[in-house]
């Protein structure tokens, strides 16, 4: 039995991001329409300048993460799929595209719970200091290039710098 690899391949920034964004959220708010509270564009391709995996992340919020089960169906007409990841206790994950060639990840969490304010506070903290995003990107290039087979593993081994920037978003809200 043969598995599909992942691959870790960054590309320079892409400002049709931004409107491949706003095309999926249009598309997500129709489908989900009263239960979803707010959207936003997450993950590197939201920050203008970063390289990224040219796959882009949105975050939905929702009032009770128990709605989500009632919103497969309808977000699977808009060819979302879901992806039961036990180890994610406080979102729910979906994909478009194929498997490990995902065009784009849509994570659900409860709106303003801190699975929803941390992405944005890291989001927002990358967006406002240029340098620290380009530490970020520095880092993800080192990390591509080790880890360019194992997805999982670049993934794991960038959360050290995301918890340390949501640290320091945290403290300068304070």
């Amino acid at each position: 039995m043969t598995t599909k690899k992942s691959f870790v391949h960054l590309s320079p920034y892409d400002p049709l991001w931004e409107l491949r964004f706003n095309q999926e959220k249009e598309m997500i708010t129709q489908a989900i329409g009263p239960s979803l509270i707010g959207i936003e564009h997450i993950g590197s391709t939201s920050v203008k300048g970063l390289d990224a995996k040219p796959i882009i992340d949105l975050l939905v919020g929702v009032k009770d993460l128990e709605d989500v089960l009632s919103l497969i169906e309808p977000l699977k007409k808009i060819a979302y799929v879901y992806v039961h990841k036990p180890e994610l206790t406080d979102r729910r994950f979906f994909r478009k595209g194929e498997l490990q060639r995902g065009t784009c990840h849509l994570h659900i969490c409860e709106f303003e719970s801190s699975e929803w304010n941390n992405k944005l506070l890291f989001r927002n903290y990358l967006r406002t200091f240029p340098k620290v995003a380009e530490e970020y990107r520095d880092l993800k290039k080192e990390l591509a290039a080790l880890y360019q087979f194992d997805r999982p593993k670049y993934t794991q081994e960038k959360e050290p710098f995301i918890k340390e920037i949501v640290r320091r978003a945290k403290k300068q809200d304070e």
